[in-house]
Protein backbone atom coordinates (compact mmCIF):
# COMPACT_ATOMS: atom_id res chain seq x y z
CA UNK A 1 0.00 0.00 0.00
CA UNK A 2 1.14 3.43 -0.90
CA UNK A 3 1.73 5.84 1.93
CA UNK A 4 0.38 9.27 0.07
CA UNK A 5 1.68 12.63 1.41
CA UNK A 6 -0.62 15.75 1.03
CA UNK A 7 1.05 19.01 1.03
CA UNK A 8 -2.06 20.66 3.76
CA UNK A 9 -1.01 17.96 6.49
CA UNK A 10 2.21 19.09 9.03
CA UNK A 11 4.43 16.25 9.69
CA UNK A 12 7.76 15.88 11.58
CA UNK A 13 10.75 13.66 12.12
CA UNK A 14 9.87 10.42 13.84
CA UNK A 15 10.77 9.94 17.69
CA UNK A 16 12.16 6.54 16.84
CA UNK A 17 15.07 7.78 14.64
CA UNK A 18 18.07 9.47 15.41
CA UNK A 19 19.62 11.66 12.10
CA UNK A 20 23.65 13.11 12.31
CA UNK A 21 25.18 14.57 9.55
CA UNK A 22 28.67 12.67 8.61
CA UNK A 23 30.83 14.17 6.36
CA UNK A 24 28.64 16.01 4.75
CA UNK A 25 26.23 13.18 4.80
CA UNK A 26 22.67 13.05 6.99
CA UNK A 27 22.36 9.75 8.56
CA UNK A 28 18.98 8.35 9.84
CA UNK A 29 19.48 5.56 12.07
CA UNK A 30 16.31 3.91 13.59
CA UNK A 31 16.14 2.97 17.15
CA UNK A 32 13.14 1.14 17.69
CA UNK A 33 12.64 -1.95 16.03
CA UNK A 34 9.95 -2.28 13.44
CA UNK A 35 10.78 1.05 11.96
CA UNK A 36 12.64 1.28 8.41
CA UNK A 37 13.27 -1.65 6.59
CA UNK A 38 14.86 -5.16 7.50
CA UNK A 39 17.38 -4.96 4.81
CA UNK A 40 18.97 -1.57 5.13
CA UNK A 41 18.67 -0.17 8.72
CA UNK A 42 20.60 3.09 7.83
CA UNK A 43 19.40 5.67 5.63
CA UNK A 44 21.04 8.22 4.17
CA UNK A 45 19.68 11.71 1.90
CA UNK A 46 20.56 13.84 -0.75
CA UNK A 47 21.84 17.24 0.11
CA UNK A 48 18.00 18.20 -1.29
CA UNK A 49 16.63 15.46 0.99
CA UNK A 50 18.70 16.73 4.03
CA UNK A 51 17.36 20.56 3.26
CA UNK A 52 13.88 19.32 3.19
CA UNK A 53 14.16 16.69 6.52
CA UNK A 54 15.32 19.84 8.46
CA UNK A 55 12.33 21.83 7.55
CA UNK A 56 10.19 19.01 8.90
CA UNK A 57 9.82 20.89 12.66
CA UNK A 58 5.77 19.48 13.17
CA UNK A 59 5.20 22.97 13.08
CA UNK A 60 4.89 24.36 9.08
CA UNK A 61 3.02 21.95 6.34
CA UNK A 62 4.35 20.75 3.67
CA UNK A 63 2.74 23.55 1.65
CA UNK A 64 5.07 25.93 3.41
CA UNK A 65 8.13 23.81 3.29
CA UNK A 66 7.33 23.44 -0.81
CA UNK A 67 6.85 27.24 -0.88
CA UNK A 68 10.09 27.88 1.10
CA UNK A 69 12.30 25.83 -1.17
CA UNK A 70 10.75 27.41 -4.29
CA UNK A 71 12.17 30.39 -2.92
CA UNK A 72 15.62 29.37 -2.26
CA UNK A 73 15.96 27.47 -4.87
CA UNK A 74 14.68 29.37 -8.38
CA UNK A 75 13.48 25.65 -9.81
CA UNK A 76 10.47 24.87 -11.30
CA UNK A 77 8.16 24.59 -9.04
CA UNK A 78 6.54 20.94 -10.56
CA UNK A 79 9.89 19.49 -9.88
CA UNK A 80 9.97 20.42 -6.26
CA UNK A 81 6.53 19.75 -5.81
CA UNK A 82 7.57 15.73 -7.14
CA UNK A 83 10.83 16.04 -5.31
CA UNK A 84 8.74 16.66 -2.28
CA UNK A 85 6.27 14.80 -2.36
CA UNK A 86 8.76 11.75 -3.51
CA UNK A 87 10.87 12.04 -0.40
CA UNK A 88 8.07 12.40 2.14
CA UNK A 89 6.48 9.52 0.62
CA UNK A 90 9.48 7.31 1.44
CA UNK A 91 9.50 8.69 4.58
CA UNK A 92 6.38 7.94 5.54
CA UNK A 93 6.62 3.97 3.97
CA UNK A 94 9.32 3.74 6.03
CA UNK A 95 7.85 4.93 9.25
CA UNK A 96 10.82 7.61 9.17
CA UNK A 97 8.38 11.11 9.71
CA UNK A 98 4.91 10.91 11.47
CA UNK A 99 1.65 13.13 10.54
CA UNK A 100 2.00 16.01 13.48
CA UNK A 101 -1.30 16.53 15.35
Amino acid sequence: MKTKAKFDKIYARSEDVVSREIQGELVIIPVTSGIGDLEDDIFTLNETGKIIWNKLDGKRNLKDIKKELSQEFQGPADEIERDVLGLMEELLKRRLVVESK
